[in-house]
């Protein structure tokens, strides 16, 4: 018994791993990349620049340490791994034989014809067996198909790892930058008491009108205005930092003032198709096409005859004190054949397929994205420093002027509306120059998660 027992296992086994698998084997979708992102760039890539070594700010390092140790959204992505991984291993065990244990005891008392009832006990111990032979592939296909499910979850919190880095970064510059202009503002208003004193001596020297010295109050108080404006963004932006923190709002340490924050002059771009490899969001991408690809297969195997194997192996005796003495064994197959089911299981396998197609035009747009996104980041980047060098010039030219305009106002050689002029125009240029700071900061930022950095 025990032989027929291990023949028909081998057999089984023999048939199981040598069966064929039905359906097409994955290959990536024809994407017909260019064969430079940008012209005359090199092959280096951005991976040899971890963001510990291009935010050089060491406040901003614990900001991002913090944020990734604390984030919600990476504390969902890692459960989600978590999950993912036991979905795999359900789907990885479905594919070998299920083994259970079944002790069981029964007393059925029969009464044939009314007059002659008899009772029917009967106990046993068996070990039961379970095990669907993967003939065309539907299982490996579904084990295929959670192991691409598994690897989305995987390369989806290396995604929002790369994501939350520049969040980060860009919220910590943005501070600075509101910081900087509070700065300004607070060195506007001084100088504008000062002026709304002068204006006060020379009126009641009788060197110059009323005119002028209300033109001075007006001035100052218009300033006055932007201080609350400015405070209440900084403490927003605090708060928006501190969630990405995963903290109750507060106030955020800050390190370099952003006229000493500095990131490099160029980064490299590499090739197109390293940056398919590189970046995380596009390897979701694809493995979320190859989890469509197995569920297509697992959709066309089901159009083909399954077979289970149902074993037991055991005791079993009508009574307790024979138990041991009668072992019992059954061995069984079941063929399941879908023959008539008005279609659905075609259609299933059509909808499959037009789910795939789905995701091949989802995982072409995803690439032409990314390469969207690299190509608007370095002109973005290319002009910020332009427009940043330009507005260091106008600063110099609206400081020369507002000085000269003091100086003659001073000496009664123009009025008061000509120095106001001036200083509006120096404010303007200060607050210019400090966005285009920001903007060139977060330029960088952009263009670094762009081409992948920014995860581990």
């Amino acid at each position: 018994m025990k032989r027929n027992i291990y023949i028909f296992m081998v057999l089984s086994l023999t048939l199981a791993f040598s069966s064929c698998k039905i359906g097409k084997k994955y290959a990536r979708p024809e994407l017909d990349l260019p064969e430079e992102i940008v012209a005359g760039a090199d092959t280096a890539s951005i991976d040899s620049i971890p963001w510990q070594s291009l935010y050089a700010d060491t406040t901003l390092q614990r900001l991002i340490t913090i944020a990734l140790d604390n984030n919600k959204d990476m504390k969902i992505a890692a459960a989600k791994i978590k999950e993912m991984i036991a979905a795999k291993r359900i789907t990885f065990a479905d594919q070998f034989p299920e083994i259970g244990a079944r002790i069981y005891g029964q007393k059925e008392r029969l009464n044939y014809g009314g007059d002659d009832p008899k009772p029917d006990p009967e106990y046993g111990a068996k070990l039961t067996l379970s095990w669907e032979l993967d003939l065309w592939g539907n299982l490996r296909w579904a084990n295929e198909a959670g192991i691409a499910a598994y690897l989305q979850s995987v390369e989806a919190r290396r995604a929002l790892q790369m994501t939350l880095v520049a969040e980060v970064a860009a919220a910590y510059y943005e501070l600075c930058a509101l910081d900087q202009e509070l700065d300004i503002v607070r060195h506007t208003l001084a100088a504008r008491r000062e002026g709304v004193r002068l204006a006060k001596l020379r009126f009641e020297g009788g060197l110059t009108s009323e005119t002028s010295y209300s033109q001075a109050q007006v001035e100052l108080a218009r300033t006055e205005t932007l201080l609350p404006s400015l405070e209440r963004k900084i403490k927003i932006k605090e708060s928006d930092l501190s969630f990405l923190l995963g903290q109750y709002s507060g106030d955020v340490p800050r390190g370099l003032p952003l006229r000493e924050q500095h990131l490099p002059e160029s980064l490299p771009v590499g090739l197109p198709s390293a940056l398919l490899e590189r970046r995380p969001d596009m390897r979701q991408a694809e493995q979320k096409l190859r989890e469509a690809n197995a569920k297509v297969g697992v959709a066309q195997t089901d159009l083909f005859p399954k077979i289970r194997l149902t074993g037991n192996l055991g005791f079993e005796s009508e009574e307790l004190g024979n138990f041991i003495k009668s072992p019992a064994w059954l061995l069984a197959g079941d063929l399941l054949q879908p023959l008539f089911a008005m279609g659905k299981n075609k259609a299933k396998l059509k909808a499959a397929r037009a789910r795939y197609e789905q995701e091949v035009y989802n995982y072409q747009k995803s690439v032409l994205g990314a390469f969207k996104e690299v190509n608007n980041a370095i002109v973005t980047i290319r002009k910020a420093k332009e427009i940043r060098r330009s507005y260091e010039k106008l600063l110099e030219s609206a400081s020369t002027y507002a000085q000269l305009a003091q100086l003659q106002y001073i000496n009664g050689v123009t009025n008061y509306m000509d120095v106001l002029d001036a200083q509006r125009g120096l404010l303007d240029a200060q607050i210019s120059l400090n966005k285009a700071m920001l903007d060139e900061l977060l330029s960088a930022v952009y263009l670094y998660k762009a081409l992948g950095g920014g995860y581990e």
